[in-house]
């Protein structure tokens, strides 16, 4: 049998180029670490933002009502989000010019000071409005930073010359995984080991600490990464001869294809602990070790389901997680709502890192088969960074505002559903060769 099926050779892009020699194991495999460990450290931070939400918003934004400091702390999160298409303008000329790693070296730099600061500013009680401002700034220089990481990455992992590109791409994802269960580990462990008071005093900033460990042992592996061939192709032939009008076209396919992905993953993993919490009254260690196992499933899913898309077909496992999606979401808030015990919300976020593994598998390779390699960050990277802003970043806030304005705690499944819908029309359109004239 053939290492790909007809399906799955059929889904590379008109607009690909001929690709270089396949690179060695070992170097492919720093390759990998390097680029995804920057984006582990991303979400590990945005996920303990989600995670500690509740407390950040009493530290940092008291209104001397819950919910109204809950509303203005996923506020700014999703403010901050209006910043990442200026970082995957900006970050992805520079990668596209000057290449994948110089860009990949500014992001990471950029994340380590969003992280410093969340790490140490002081509260709102201490320093009045600056803390709020400083959070704010926080999440901006992180959301500049995750603008232009994306797209570097995944260009980097897909150009290497492997015939697997799937599963090259899905550890962008994998990483994500890895850095949610870190996450919820911690968040998990803080709750067990601390008080609620020591959590409010300074546990809450042991998470962001930790991102920040990490951090240097990423700038040296990236520094010392060599630049793909097909980059330095890309930065020899900046030719994109297509039209303002098709330019427009591949973003936005690009960016449906991402809203289910996106708006799962906030919800799933930023928002579900909150709601645990405020609105089925579990314990905090409950909705941790929930987004945990989502977390696990994801870093070891993704990269699997990658190689069967690799070989069976990548837009026909994307359609079936998006039709599960759109069938199971209700039943599974409504379970939940009714029987709210741990393992409930275990069955369902285990059944939500199973669907996000799935699409996952084959997304980054998507993605840049869409873009050709002289535009390919900048494109990745706008799509990406408009798709988390629209369908992720307003999610927390959205979901919440939902369940207060309707009083229905099950609403934050039509939004997602609507997110499912979405993807599947995008999906279906790159499928059916209309990707031919991306």
């Amino acid at each position: 049998m053939n290492a790909a099926s007809p399906s799955a050779a059929q889904e590379v892009s008109p607009s690909a180029h001929s690709e270089p020699a396949p690179m060695s194991a070992a170097r492919t495999r720093r390759l990998i670490i390097a680029s995804s460990i920057g984006n582990a450290l991303e979400w590990f931070d945005f996920v303990a933002y989600g995670f500690f939400a509740v407390t950040i918003s009493k530290l940092f934004f008291p209104t001397g009502d819950d919910t109204v400091s809950l509303l203005v702390t996923f506020a700014t999160f999703g403010l901050s989000y209006l910043f990442r298409p200026l970082g995957a303008i900006l970050l992805g000329w520079y990668g596209d010019k000057v290449g994948r790693k110089p860009a990949l070296l500014v992001s990471l730099s950029m994340t380590v000071v969003g992280t410093l600061i969340c790490t140490v500013i002081p509260t709102y009680e201490s320093i009045g409005v600056a803390a709020p401002i400083g959070i704010l700034v926080a999440r901006i220089l992180l959301a500049l930073s995750a603008g232009g990481e994306f797209g570097s990455a995944t260009a980097l992992l897909t150009e290497t010359g492997s015939k697997r590109r799937a599963f090259m791409a899905s550890w962008q994802f994998s990483s994500q995984g890895a850095a949610a269960l870190m996450a919820a580990l911690a968040g998990f462990l803080l709750n067990l080991w601390l008080t609620p008071e020591q959590i409010s005093a300074w546990g809450w900033r042991l998470p962001f600490a930790f991102g920040l460990l990490i951090a240097p042992v990423g700038l040296y592996i990236r520094r010392h990464i060599d630049e793909v061939p097909m980059a330095k192709k890309a930065q020899a032939s900046q030719a994109d001869d297509a039209s303002w009008g098709l330019q427009v076209t591949r973003v936005l396919v690009a960016m449906g294809i991402l809203s289910v992905s996106t708006a799962a993953t906030y919800l799933m993993l930023l928002y579900m602990p909150t709601f645990a919490i405020k609105q089925l009254h579990l314990p905090q260690s409950t909705a941790f070790a929930a987004a945990a196992v989502t977390g696990a499933i994801l870093m070891v899913g993704a990269p699997f389901m990658g190689l069967l898309a690799d070989r069976y077909g990548r837009t026909r496992i994307m359609v079936v997680s998006t039709v599960l999606t759109l069938a199971t979401i209700y039943g599974s808030f409504v379970w939940v709502i009714a029987q709210p015990s741990v393992w409930v919300m275990m069955a369902i976020m285990i059944w939500a890192g199973i669907l996000k593994a799935v699409y996952f598998g084959s997304l980054g390779v998507v993605l840049s088969s869409i873009f050709p390699p002289a535009t390919r960050v900048r494109g990745m990277g706008i799509s990406y960074s408009l798709g988390a802003t629209v369908f992720g970043g307003f999610t927390p806030f959205m979901v919440t505002w939902l369940v207060g304005k309707t009083g229905n705690p099950v609403s934050p499944s039509y939004y997602l559903m609507g997110c499912a819908a979405i993807s599947l029309v995008c999906v279906s359109i790159y499928h059916l060769r209309l990707k031919k004239y991306l």
